[in-house]
């Protein structure tokens, strides 16, 4: 072999080691993404978790409780670790299990040939039917890339966001007319509360026109019981059903505006009583 030969072969090992390096720095880098991705999407997991807890504790349901623990073996291992001897374990290396694809976490479909009793194991390898009816050995599944699935984690993410905000905007809403203005609800509970206060008003007219009730007890509870259990009725309404899940503090009930409602909207409707029956009259 010639100088300029060695020369040739000289280059062209310089030049594939400079490619594998290149390739070596490719990789890393690739490696280094994949990890800051995976930590990001971690951070907002966790985030999401703690929201989803504070959410559940704002419209009253408790954490569900963790699921039991494995039970241990008989030698004080878990069932389903290596070597414990029970149903469910993961094959290790020298158990006639399989790693690799079947070991790909959140990858059900992705398992290896299937398992068979130790007597038949030995004598023949899992087939899949193929049309002309000859046996040949079941395929793996192809290799998960972890930027595809890493890039669906963080569209799933995105998604889990939306639906949280849309939540949060849900519990920022009471359960009572919560298209309502705090306000425009205050004044219908108030007004809802005083008109069943003016059913009342009129048994009691009609029990006083029959002897059941004298004037003077009539004239207290329109005047004073009345227009009170009314307020006090709209009060604990709004405390109730008209308070959202997720608003810190007390909303405002507008307690000036319900008193005025109620001890004004009965009187007023016992005097429209009066003037419609002497109308009739």
């Amino acid at each position: 072999m010639s100088f300029e030969e060695y020369a040739a072969l000289a280059r062209q090992l310089a030049e594939q080691r400079r490619a594998g390096e290149r390739d070596a720095a490719a990789e890393s880098e690739r490696r280094r993404d994949l990890h800051a991705t995976v930590d990001y999407l971690h951070q907002r997991l966790t985030a999401q978790g703690h929201r989803l807890d504070q959410l559940g504790r704002a419209i009253g349901i408790d954490q569900p409780a963790g699921a039991p623990g494995p039970t241990p073996g008989p030698s004080g291992t878990a069932p389903g670790a290596p070597g414990s001897g029970q149903p469910g374990a993961a094959p290790g290396p020298g158990d006639g299990g399989s790693a690799g694809a079947a070991g790909a976490p959140g990858r059900a479909d992705a398992g290896a040939y299937p398992q068979l009793p130790a007597g038949e194991a030995r004598l023949a390898l899992p087939t899949a039917v193929s049309p002309a009816g000859a046996g040949v050995p079941a395929q793996r599944a192809v290799a998960v890339d972890p930027a595809v699935e890493l890039e669906l984690a963080r569209r799933m993410a995105d998604e889990a966001d939306r639906h949280g905000q849309q939540a949060e905007l849900l519990a920022q809403r009471p359960a009572l007319l919560p298209t309502w203005s705090p306000l425009a609800r205050a004044v219908a509970v108030y007004a809802g509360c005083g008109a069943a206060a003016g059913v009342l008003m009129l048994a009691l007219v009609l029990a006083s026109g029959v002897g059941l009730v004298d004037g003077f007890t009539l004239g207290a509870w329109i005047c004073a019981g009345l227009p009170a259990l009314a307020f006090f009725g709209g009060y604990l309404v709004l405390g109730q059903w008209g308070r959202p899940a997720m608003v810190a503090g007390t909303p405002p009930r507008y307690l000036p505006l319900g008193f005025l409602i109620c001890f004004l909207l009965v009187p007023v409707a016992y005097c429209g009583y009066l003037l419609l029956v002497r109308g009739l009259r």
